[in-house]
Formats: C-alpha cells, sequence, structure tokens
C-alpha cells in the first residue's frame, strides 16, 4: 500500500498536515495545525520551548503514539499517503521518515553494525546482501556523511567511542540505508560545540535536494543560514510559514518579530 502510494505521488510536498490537534491527556499541545512542507528542500522549525515543535515532529513519524496518553485528530499526509490510515504499518512509516534526536544515540554496537542496523531491522525483499554489498553500503553511507575517510580503519569499533560530532553524523548515516524520504532533525546541534555545529550544518547542506528535511532548532543563526523555508511556532499554533531570509528580514507577524528579536522565547 505505502509502495503504491509512493509510485503514484504527484505533489509537490512531502509532508502535509490539516487540522491537526494533539493532547498529552488533557493538556492540549497542538491546534489546528495546517502545514505544507516541499520536497528536498530545509525546513526550519522555531519557537519557544514548549511550543510543539517537536510534538509536531514525533507525531510526523507517529514516535509520539508510544505514550498512551496521547490522542490526535486531523490528518498527516507524507508524499501524500495518509500515514494515519488503518491499514498503514508503522514500520513503513518509520523506514520512510527517518528521525534524528537532539542528543546522538549510536547503538552500543561497532560502527559497521550501527550502520547496517536499520537495513537489518526492516528486511528488504529479495536476498540477503552479501557482505560485499554490505560493505558497499557502509562505504556510501559514511562517505555521504563524510565520516568514512575518519573511520575507514576502525569499523569494528564500537560506535560510543565516537566524538559527539561524530556519532551525530552516525545516527544520520544509520537512517540512509533503508532509503528515506524525509529526514527530521530535532535540535541536531545542541549538544555539539561550535566547530562540530558548522561541520553537522555542513552535511544537512549538502544532504538538500536527496532528501526533504525538517528542522527544530532554537538556534536563530542557524535557522537562518541552514534553511530555505522556516516556521514559527507558539502555543501549538502555526503563526508565520515563509522563505527563512524573508521571515528574519520582514516578518509578518508582530509575534515572530519579537521572538527573532529575542523580546521573548
Amino acid at each position: 500500500m505505502w509502495r503504491a502510494a509512493l509510485a503514484r505521488q504527484t505533489s509537490q510536498y512531502a509532508i502535509e498536515t490539516e487540522k491537526l490537534n494533539l493532547w498529552y491527556g488533557d493538556f492540549q499541545a497542538l491546534f489546528d495545525v495546517d502545514l505544507q512542507i516541499k520536497q528536498g528542500i530545509i525546513t526550519s522549525m522555531i519557537g519557544p520551548s514548549g511550543c510543539g515543535k517537536t510534538t509536531y515532529l514525533r507525531s510526523v513519524n507517529r514516535i509520539v503514539e508510544r505514550l498512551g496518553y496521547v490522542r490526535t485528530t486531523g490528518n498527516i499526509r507524507i508524499l501524500g499517503h495518509n500515514i494515519l490510515a488503518p491499514d498503514v504499518a508503522l514500520v513503513q512509516v518509520r523506514k520512510n521518515v527517518g528521525m534524528v534526536f537532539q542528543r546522538p544515540n549510536p547503538l552500543p554496537i561497532s560502527i559497521r553494525d550501527n550502520v547496517l542496523f536499520g537495513l537489518r531491522i526492516h528486511k528488504p525483499s529479495g536476498k540477503k546482501p552479501s557482505r560485499t554489498e554490505e560493505d558497499a553500503i557502509v562505504e556510501e553511507a559514511l562517505r555521504t556523511v563524510l565520516l568514512w575517510d575518519k573511520t575507514k580503519d576502525r569499523l569494528k569499533t564500537i560506535a560510543t567511542a565516537l566524538s559527539l560530532e561524530e556519532q551525530q553524523k552516525l545516527c544520520i548515516a544509520r537512517l540512509l540505508p533503508v532509503k528515506p524520504k524525509v529526514l527530521l532533525m530535532d535540535e541536531p546541534c545542541s549538544a555539539l560545540d561550535p566547530e562540530s555545529t558548522e561541520a553537522v550544518e555542513e552535511l544537512i547542506w549538502k544532504l538538500r535536494g536527496k532528501y526533504t528535511i525538517l528542522i527544530v532548532t532554537h538556534n536563530m543563526a542557524q535557522a537562518r543560514r541552514a534553511s530555505d523555508e522556516c516556521i514559527f511556532m507558539l502555543h501549538g499554533k502555526v503563526v508565520e510559514t515563509s522563505r527563512t531570509e524573508k521571515m528574519f528580514v520582514s516578518p509578518q507577524h508582530p509575534q515572530t518579530a519579537d521572538y527573532i528579536e529575542g523580546r521573548y522565547g
């Protein structure tokens, strides 16, 4: 069902939500969120802590549903396919919508096995890849995230021994072999020093075009330099969405201007 929907996809949008509402128990975190996020670009999502940014991200790949007290209404479409439909398997949603978290979370296994982990879990159709094929997959993923030269001679090293920057890049590499369409990134640089942040931002920009990237950040400078379009959220609602340069130069709403200029948040 999911694969067929992707084959029929003609929409220019990778992510679409309509009247998306979400409650944690009695607390409403999202209010009628209508968003259309274009394919192949980087979109940043900004707003003060607790405004619903991470909740939105976790709704898009349905991670938030692991909490039994969460309730949602509305629609979420990925590449035109309704991921809330009862016949949609969560494993297919999460294969096509990868998630990078605030703090790197490599598995306590080798670098090589980290890269292959998702591929083995999703068990692609056909025969199991040979050792040579797996080696090629590992190399391609690590080259894509600019880690190959640093790790090619220590692929059996446990991944948690890497630097934080390298761990975050590895977490991105771990997603790539299953060929996701969308990458969600929740404050991917918040645990990194400035030099590592710059390196990860360069990687994110390198992935632009091949993937649709939605990144949550509190760093206004990062949002401005590392995204094509920007969304401002406040109190669980979308206040404004526009091209990034336009939002930072001439925001349309006073609340957006107040936040960008540091008057609250």
